[in-house]
């Protein structure tokens, strides 16, 4: 839920850095997560600020006008992270009472994290900003080796937005040389700076690592696959089927270049087909005599393992065998188990059922057997 600002709040975000530590060729901030650039995420979290004014950096000017343009106000940043904020400030100057500044590579900012600035400033504390207290142990290292310990009480990690009387962090920067971050400035020029609450969310995108945490976050790198597979054999001379990897007594076989198993290569190919990987004949060609009266697990081991190697989860497997004889129900949970050993899944995400077709078509007239089956793949 986007918050409502008051009257007289403005936001500044800055975006104006490269971003080099994070890797990926291009600057952060203009890197997706979750299907959208970092930058998109951390100004929609302001879009209840009746101003907002981006800054970026010089060559990032024509992309930042054609995603924002009429939207916000857009500065070119300077060579320093304060010169570039100063820039932004005076797009405000006698537009605002107070200013909050977020860093752009902040994606995941919370309302209540914006409210708690708002509030203290609201309240009349001239500078307040988000943070965090230390709980780990500190240790100073040299060489790759603990060279002593830091005490952590007082310490925090400190966050964005930082909120301001726009009119005192103007006067800081004009007075201050570069900081770190617009606390330090305010602290320089005398101004009492509150500590608000933070979250351990709000995180700053600095490393690699950090895009694959947002994303869980922010729920967009969850891709749900679902394919489906059929399959049908017809029945030929023998005594027994064999179906989801178990032997059936029957008066009849089933036909096909492998053992016939039509339930795990209906199983199979859904596998496949949820990955995009077309079907068991892409993988196990008819034509390779090697397969010939294979154990149909082989197919299936495959298609479990190459949804593990793409790196997805299965939520479920679901086959239905279609046929009047045999009856299934007495082996279903045997071919269950035998599903799950395969594909190294617990029991409950896997699921052996029949029905008839009523006497109707060939499997109605006891010709062969069929098989439907759905498989549902999730790479988190």
């Amino acid at each position: 839920m986007t918050l409502r600002a008051p009257a007289g709040f403005a936001a500044l975000i800055t975006a104006a850095g490269r971003g080099t530590r994070a890797g990926g060729g291009r600057p952060k901030q203009w890197r997706e997560v979750a299907g959208r650039p970092v930058l998109d995420h951390a100004i929609e979290a302001f879009r209840g600020f009746d101003r907002i004014v981006l800054i970026v950096h010089p060559d990032d000017m024509a992309e930042a006008l054609t995603r924002y343009a009429g939207t916000l106000t857009i500065v070119s940043g300077a060579d320093t992270r304060s010169a570039s904020v100063r820039a932004g400030l005076a797009a405000l100057e006698g537009q605002a009472s107070h200013v909050l500044i977020h860093d752009g590579a902040r994606p995941l900012v919370s309302a209540d994290v914006i409210r708690g600035v708002i509030d203290s400033l609201q309240s009349g504390a001239e500078a307040a900003a988000p943070a965090l207290p230390v709980s780990d142990a500190l240790w100073r290292g040299q060489q790759g080796q603990v060279a002593g310990t830091t005490p952590r009480d007082g310490l925090y990690r400190a966050q964005t937005p930082q909120g301001f009387v726009l009119q005192r962090i103007i006067a800081a920067h004009d007075a201050g040389a570069d900081a770190a971050d617009d606390v330090e400035l305010a602290r320089q020029a005398g101004m009492a700076v509150v500590i608000t609450p933070g979250s351990e969310d709000n995180l700053k995108i600095t490393y690699p690592a950090d895009f694959a945490r947002a994303e869980r976050i922010l729920g967009g790198a969850m891709d749900i696959r679902l394919g489906n597979g059929y399959d049908v054999h017809a029945f030929g001379p023998g005594d027994h089927v064999t179906l989801c990897g178990v032997r059936v007594a029957h008066d009849a076989g089933l036909v096909g270049h492998s053992d016939a198993d039509v339930g795990m290569h209906a199983l199979t190919d859904a596998i496949y087909g949820a990955l995009a990987q077309g079907d068991i004949g892409r993988h196990f060609p008819p034509s390779d005599l090697q397969w010939k009266g294979a154990d149909s697990a082989i197919f299936l081991s495959h298609a479990a393992q190459l949804a593990r190697t793409m790196g997805f989860r299965f939520g479920n497997a679901d086959v239905t065998l279609i046929c009047e004889a045999p009856k299934i129900g007495p082996h279903a949970a045997a071919m269950q188990d035998r599903i799950c050993d395969i594909m190294k899944l617990e029991a409950g995400r896997v699921s052996v059922k029949a029905t008839t077709s009523e006497q109707l078509g060939f499997t109605g007239r006891r010709e062969g057997i069929a098989a439907i089956a759905t498989a549902t793949l999730i790479k988190d």
